[in-house]
């Protein structure tokens, strides 16, 4: 069974950086799409970032602060969070689908999720 394994998260302060890290279980594991998800307190579940079909996508909120990357040896992403703001204060989950088309922002279609690592942002 493929789990997702997620390191990283931690304090910062405004401003300040954080790299996670998301590695799949098996080796044979082949997603059409992998990236990241956050909640917060109180909140739904919101769409940070995606790989798929070799193209980036990311929410308009964390545009030009977060970098999504991988490493195809590894079946790994990560993602790089720069300028960071209290409001990006939640948990971030790792996720990944083998579905093909749809509503790629939905974290319905997803099939597997890492454990969730929090990161907190202090003003």
């Amino acid at each position: 069974q493929v789990h997702l394994v997620e390191s990283g998260g931690g304090l910062v302060q405004s401003g300040g950086s954080l790299t996670l890290s998301c590695a799949a279980s098996e080796r044979t594991f082949n997603p059409s799409g992998m990236g990241w998800f956050r909640q917060a307190p109180g909140k739904e579940r919101e769409f940070v970032s995606v790989l798929r079909g070799g193209r980036i996508y990311y929410a308009d909120s964390v545009k030009d602060r977060f970098t999504i990357s991988r490493d195809n040896a590894r079946n790994a992403v990560y993602l790089q969070m720069n300028s960071l703001k209290p409001e990006d204060t939640a948990v971030y989950y790792c996720a990944a689908d083998t579905k093909y088309g749809g509503n790629i922002y939905n974290p319905g279609r997803y099939d597997y999720w890492g454990q969730g690592t929090q990161v907190t942002v202090s003003s």
